[in-house]
């Protein structure tokens, strides 16, 4: 081990030496005007750094006058809902607001959530809506849910008929 050691330690040690003294005697030498391999070594070329780019003409912006109605999908399609009187005896008042073009359907429900009545299912054009409905003892009396459906909303309003 010790050999190997020695002889790779050696062997490193005659190359260094050479290079040494490679550098040591090159030193004294002149070098010519038409050798310029060790002036390209030393000064890089100069090269362009920026950045061309050519871009298209700019043709002016057509702006419309035409006002579009862009709903946002946070709009809701139906608002304010009332249901009134409350508690019901004979007749049942709904007052809404829709948004946009629609199909709205009104449905009665039980406590449990079964359909006992659909009262309304038309499709409607924006705006306030009204709508009275005569219950002429159609429902016993107890607790019920007037569901409004408009598009994929729903609303729930809880009344109780006398």
């Amino acid at each position: 081990m010790r050999r190997k050691f020695t002889l790779k330690n050696s062997w490193i040690a005659i190359f260094a030496a050479a290079i040494f003294m490679n550098f040591a005697f090159a030193d004294n030498v002149a070098y010519s005007q038409s050798d310029t391999t060790y002036v390209h070594l030393l000064k890089p070329k100069q090269t362009k750094s920026a950045l061309h780019l050519v871009l298209p003409p700019l043709k002016p912006a057509i702006i419309s006058t035409q006002k579009v109605n862009v709903y946002k999908s946070d709009d809701k399609l139906l608002n304010n809902v009332q249901v009134y009187p409350n508690p019901v005896t004979d007749q049942i008042n709904l007052k809404y607001d829709l948004s946009r073009y629609s199909i709205v359907t009104i449905k009665i429900m039980d406590v449990l959530g079964n359909d006992i009545i659909t009262i309304f299912n038309q499709r409607l054009e924006p705006g306030e809506k009204t709508y009275s409905y005569m219950l002429n003892n159609k429902l016993n009396r107890g607790f019920y849910f007037v569901r409004i459906y408009a598009g994929t909303e729903s609303v729930i309003k809880r009344i109780s008929v006398l």
